[in-house]
Order: C-alpha cells, then structure tokens, then sequence
C-alpha cells in the first residue's frame, strides 16, 4: 500500500479495498474455480450424431499476450489481468503504467518470483520500462496473438488501429460514462451515501464512477439535501492529471452559468500539490443540472456529478439511452424486482441495485464495456475464458461410421423417414403432377405464371 500511495496518492484504506483486497480475492477464486473452467469437457447431448461419433471440448492458451496496464486501480486491475493470463497458459508481456511504476514493477517481480517457485518457465512473464513511450513501440515492434488494453477511449482507438492490419485479437476495456437513477421509492440516504463515495472514491478516476445522477422528483429535494452535507464537507484531493482537474473545473464552472447549483455553494479552481501542480480538486455536485448541459455528457474523468430532476422512470431512461459510453449502471430502489423489467435498457454489463463501485469486486463479476466503451471481457469465468480459445476434438467408432459413397434410393428413403420421424417432421407427400391442359383450352392463369 505505500508504493500504492507513492505512485497515485491514493488513501491507505482506498488501497486496501479497492485494490488489494479484490486481487487478494480473485487469487482465491482462481485456486477453486480456474481447474474446472478449463479442463477438457465431453460434448453431450448431440443427439443422432452421438450414436457414432464423440466430440470433447478443451481449451488452448491463445499465446503470447501484451498486457497494457492503467494507473487508476494499479495493483487490482494488472493484477487480475495478469494472472488470468498466467493461468489459461499464455505467455505474458506487460507495459507497466507511466504513473505507477514502483507498485506495478513489485507486483511483477512478486509474481514472477512465485511462478518461478512453481516451476513456471522464466520467459514465460516479461515487461517494458514503465514508460509512454514503451506501449507503442512494443506494439510495433513484437507480434502477439492478443492485447489487453484498459484505459481511455482514444489510446483504445490507437491501438485497435495498431492491431488492425495483423487482424491481432484485443480486449479494449475503455472509459465509460454512466448513470445512477434514483427511483421514486428509493431510500434517500442509501442512494446520496452511496452515489457520493462512487464520484469521490479514488478522487473520481473510476471508470465505473457514475457521472449523472438521475432523481424522480417525487424524492429529488430530500435526496439532494442528504447529499449536500457530504458536498459541503469534502476536502480537495489529487488528480492524476492536472489537464482532468482543469476540464472538471470548467465544466462546473459551465454549469453554474447555465443554472446549475453546487451543492458545497462554492465552485473552487484546482489548487496545487507540494510540486506546485495545479491538480488537487474538491469532489462536487450539481443540482438543477440542465439537460443540454456539457455536465451530463460525462467526459471528465473526476470528482464530479451533475443531479437532474426526472418525472419518472422513462424520463430517466430517456436520458440514459443519450449515453455511449456504459459499463456499470446503478439502480436505486426499496423494490428491487422493478429493475427486471428495464434492466436489459440500461445497456450496462454490470447492474449494481442499492450500490455503486464495492459490489463489482466480487470475483465472478466480468467487466466488459460495449460500444465506445470497448469490448472483449475481464475478470470472472467469462474473462479466463476470453484468454483462451476452445478446440474441439471429434473420435468416430469405425464400426458405426456412416459412409455416403454407398447410398442407394432405399437407403435414402429410409433416412428421409427416420428423420422425419426423429424430429417431428409431417408425413411425407407423394409428388403431385399438374393436370394436362384440353387441346383448345388455355391453362389456368396461375399454372401460366408458375411457368414463366
């Protein structure tokens, strides 16, 4: 946690939970679950098929891998991807984040150091210098069979326009930009506590942050209330980037021209850290957001939300579907049930109902974002899956093997009766022949059309 802190300035307790507890965790699932997900599977069920012939499903390791790491979660995310890379058999090289070098260089030497003691062979894990310039240049210069990639849309876009030409398989997990609604039987409290630590949590750079909250105005005053307390009560926290806390900053600026309302009272520039870098930010809220507002788009990546009042749910779906970017939608709500009826709309991989960020660390939850948010899966059964590729193996017995070089019209016949037999098909009809038209007398209409 100290090199975590060295790196990004992240909270120790922060680093514990969001960071090393759910890689802690994975590891766990991956000991119980990773044997059986990828040992070899008969194929059943395959009907008249199986009578002869067997067929077994087994999975191979794709190859070599390029991991392309991100700073904002730097231990769990690396972590995770590494080792599902690791464990479905690949070989793995790895660009170690600009922005968090000494944690990301300790999680390798350490993982490394444990494969080796497992008798895992030693090229098998490599990596770069944690340098900008080290991604595209490996890219350039090596052939992998597949990249993983987790951070902004627009280095996304790069490098599936790098791999394009090799036609090199990628997963692309990019930003997303997505909602909390707030339903009209939702608890007021819950859903302020709970919205607030997802835009303040790791100063705001959670892709899975929400960055608009949608409120049925049937509970919009009491909600805004509860979350005004903890606005007016944050304290200014480091950004990443100090290009983040300036677009922060002038979107809410933006706002508030346009009718917005901060919910600390106040709208305060990013001020500097020890180095004299302007990119320490104050989390914020904005009520009374306006629906064309630059706010709701959700661009930014940081400590910012803006609060919209809805007449009802599809208002707010109405507004959510104006989003291209989703990966985790929250839902609020004492009646959990409702979320069946729409939860396919939200368009989101992950749905947390009640919650925002803490639930997705659960270890069989995948991340997968669609869209401008990217595609491909991490994390979960889906995500070691997505890290291999299946290979099926059929085996005949020569004794029941169905040759089609001595077919004969019996044995044709009979296969056309079992088979419509075997599969409820209707009872086959004896061939009709058109009548023979009278000398003198012109043939139906319909039959002179049939043979034109």
């Amino acid at each position: 946690m100290a090199l975590i802190r060295q790196d990004v300035e992240k909270p120790s307790f922060e680093a514990l939970m969001g960071d090393i507890l759910p890689l802690l965790t994975a590891c766990k699932w991956l000991e119980r679950r990773a044997p059986s997900l990828l040992a070899p599977r008969r194929l059943r069920h395959g009907g008249v098929f199986s009578i002869a012939n067997g067929a077994v499903l087994t999975r191979a390791p794709l190859g070599h891998v390029a991991i392309i790491a991100t700073w904002n979660y730097p231990i769990q995310l690396l972590g995770i991807e590494l080792l599902q890379t690791l464990v479905a058999g690949n070989k793995v090289t790895v660009k170690p984040s600009e922005f968090a070098p000494r944690s990301q260089v300790f999680l390798l030497e350490l993982v490394r150091e444990c494969a080796l003691s497992m008798g895992m062979p030693a090229d098998r894990l490599a990596w770069t210098a944690p340098t900008r310039e080290a991604g595209a240049t490996l890219l350039r210069s090596d052939r992998f069979d597949h990249v993983v990639f987790t951070g902004s849309t627009g280095v996304g876009i790069a490098i599936a326009e790098t791999l394009a030409p090799a036609l090199t398989g990628s997963t692309l997990e990019l930003s997303g930009r997505d909602s909390a609604l707030v339903l009209d039987d939702a608890d007021p409290e819950l859903a302020a506590s709970a919205i607030w630590q997802g835009v303040s949590m790791n100063s705001g750079q959670t892709c899975m942050a929400p960055r608009r909250a949608l409120v049925d105005e049937k509970i919009y005053p009491e909600f805004v209330r509860r979350l005004t307390s903890r606005a007016a009560a944050a304290r200014a926290r480091p950004l990443i980037h100090e290009a983040s806390a300036r677009q922060c900053y002038e979107l809410a600026v933006a706002c508030q021209k346009q009718g917005g309302r901060s919910l600390a009272g106040v709208v305060e520039p990013p001020t500097t850290d020890s180095a004299g870098r302007p990119r320490c930010l104050r989390p914020m809220a904005f009520a009374d957001c306006p629906r064309d507002s630059s706010l709701l788009e959700g661009r930014h990546f940081g400590p910012l939300i803006g609060i919209v009042p809805v007449r009802n749910l599809e208002d707010a779906l109405a507004l959510h579907d104006k989003v291209d970017q989703v990966l985790a939608t929250s839902v609020f709500t004492r009646s959990p049930a409702r979320v069946d009826a729409f939860r396919h709309r939200l368009r989101s991989t992950i749905v947390t109902i009640n919650d925002c960020l803490l639930p997705t660390i659960h270890p069989s939850v995948g991340l997968a974002g669609r869209g401008m948010s990217g595609w491909g899966i991490t994390k979960g059964a889906e995500g070691l899956l997505a890290l291999t590729r299946p290979v099926y193996t059929t085996q005949t017995a020569p004794l029941l093997r169905f040759s089609m070089e001595a077919v004969t019209p019996a044995i044709e016949r009979g296969m056309s009766r079992f088979i419509r037999f075997w599969y409820g098909g209707a009872k086959e009809q004896p061939p009709t022949v058109a009548p023979r038209s009278q000398p003198g007398k012109s043939p139906h209409p319909a039959a002179t059309s049939a043979t034109q």
